[in-house]
């Protein structure tokens, strides 16, 4: 049995601490590894969706791995608060709880009715973690009115109030993302930089940066082209270049442009693809977002669903394209999950590479969800997430691991854009270069009925890891995807949207 004690501890923030023991599943979700719940949702307000976590994201420094994801999700956008799990130990324990300062569902004297989009990083020169919010208000209808930056001093195990990005106040603002230089030799180390997208203005893309650990913002600043786009995901190479893949802001290219300068101007943007996306079937809230991350010499690996590789676009490949500069970008290759004759669709992937690692040795690894049959209804789908890893820098993987699943989609917390677990997943590696993926797992509603979103008063969706981690399926590297080439002239099995996308 999952096991855990609370403590509401009043100084900084409010704070529970579990054991890492796996849990046990009822028959309906056996999986192949034993998981771990990590975070859950302490909330009761009337107005959002409990017991509900959606979309979590993980950093790693050593043996240190921090986890925030939305906590009590409402339907239209946001959460009651941003929910926060640490590890010290490489991940075989955790503690965490909720962010203070954010939403007023955690004290009405606080500024923000709600928070979402969370993503952490750490900033190796000042010994400082980061967790980036969007946050949100309610009057006129839910807009984002804002990014903010809670710090923690004390290895991610309590956080300050958190701290505004000025211009970030500016217009309708979403898709927030963080990431700081931690190479010592760095002309600019202890650079942070933070990315947003100004819906308002057909999500124009911005950057802030920081040289004080996030206690102050600079102005923001736009890609030399004045592009648009959401989903940016920025990373940093040894020396110093800061490398933004993101969407564009149809989710029909991915596109990337870089700083060379610290932060102080950025490049026009490049193309890194075109996109062809399927529509997941039973409503699912899913989208073509990138996934980034880049090895211990600067290489760049961006990950996304895409079905340019399946007959008819019928369902999603988890591809990968790779850069050393974030300026040529390589060919689409597919992940070679499962054959491209399956019916399996590959979804909302979260990719690690482990940071002692680079090139032809590069560990890589990448949790995802998927269907086993891609055709299904609402009441029909089955949700799994899964995991596969490559030794070599993606020449070749692991067969996949099944990780948690099946799950019915009516447990799973409803939203405009469809039921959720998030617009991205995450994956860490600790010290030992174990892989800890960070994803929600969804039960039956624990009373009022079998649908979450008409269950009274409670949904059972938590944020959970894989207990001990993972290294691979039975240590062996055996599927290669090597000589496969996307069908010619493949596009989306649905029309382009007319009109920027928003996701929060």
């Amino acid at each position: 049995m999952f096991r855990s004690t609370v403590s509401f501890r009043r100084v900084l923030v409010t704070v529970f601490t579990t054991v890492a023991v796996a849990l046990a599943f009822p028959l309906t979700a056996l999986a192949n590894v034993a998981v771990t719940q990590i975070s859950f949702d302490t909330y009761t307000n009337a107005t959002s969706q409990h017991k509900t976590q959606v979309e979590p994201d993980t950093f790693s420094f050593g043996n240190t791995i921090v986890m925030a994801t939305q906590t009590g999700r409402f339907f239209d956008g946001g959460a009651s608060n941003i929910a926060f799990a640490t590890s010290t130990d490489g991940g075989a324990n955790w503690t965490g709880g909720n962010l203070p300062g954010l939403t007023k569902h955690d004290n009405p004297s606080n500024p923000w009715d709600r928070a979402t989009d969370p993503a952490v990083a750490y900033d190796a020169q000042d010994n400082v973690w980061l967790i980036s919010s969007l946050v949100l208000n309610e009057a006129g209808g839910v807009s984002g009115v804002g990014v903010t930056t809670s710090r923690s001093t004390d290895g991610g195990l309590t956080w300050g109030n958190p701290i505004i990005i000025p211009d970030s106040t500016i217009g309708d603002v979403d898709k927030n993302w963080i990431a700081c230089d931690n190479t010592p030799t760095s002309p600019f180390y202890g650079n942070c930089y933070t990315t947003w997208d100004e819906f308002s203005d057909g999500d124009r893309l911005y950057m802030s940066t920081s040289t004080d650990g996030g206690l102050t913002w600079g102005a923001r600043k736009k890609p030399a082209n004045n592009a648009t786009g959401l989903g940016g995901q920025p990373v940093v190479q040894p020396n110093g270049t800061v490398i933004v893949p993101a969407s564009n802001a149809f989710e029909t290219q991915i596109i990337a442009f870089r700083s060379t300068d610290g932060g102080n101007t950025w490049s026009s943007t490049v193309l890194v693809s075109n996109v062809a996306s399927h529509t997941v079937a039973g409503g699912l809230r899913t989208g073509p977002l990138p996934s980034a991350e880049i090895d211990s010499v600067g290489k760049v690996y961006v990950v996304w669903q895409d079905c340019r590789f399946r007959g008819g676009c019928a369902r999603n490949d988890i591809v990968m394209s790779t850069s050393t500069d974030g300026l040529t970008w390589s060919a689409v290759v597919r992940i070679p999950i499962d054959g491209t004759n399956s019916k399996v669709d590959h979804f909302i992937p979260g990719l690690a590479v482990d940071k002692s690692t680079s090139g032809a040795s590069a560990h890589l690894g990448l949790t995802y969800y998927y269907y086993t049959k891609s055709s299904c209804s609402v009441s029909t789908c089955q949700l799994r997430v899964g995991f596969i890893e490559s030794a070599n820098g993606g020449s070749s993987w692991s067969a996949s691991t099944e990780i948690a699943g099946p799950m019915n989609l009516r447990w799973l917390p409803n939203t405009s854009q469809g039921r959720m677990v998030g617009d991205y997943i995450s994956t860490s590696f600790n010290a030992s270069g174990q892989a800890y993926g960070a994803f929600a797992v969804a039960f039956a509603p624990t009373a009022g009925g079998t649908d979450c979103a008409t269950a009274t008063p409670n949904c059972n969706q938590a944020t959970y890891t894989v207990t001990g981690g993972l290294l691979g399926a039975a240590g062996s590297f055996v599927v290669n995807a090597g000589g496969e080439h996307a069908i010619p002239n493949a596009a989306s099995d649905h029309a382009s949207p007319q009109a920027p996308i928003i996701t929060r």
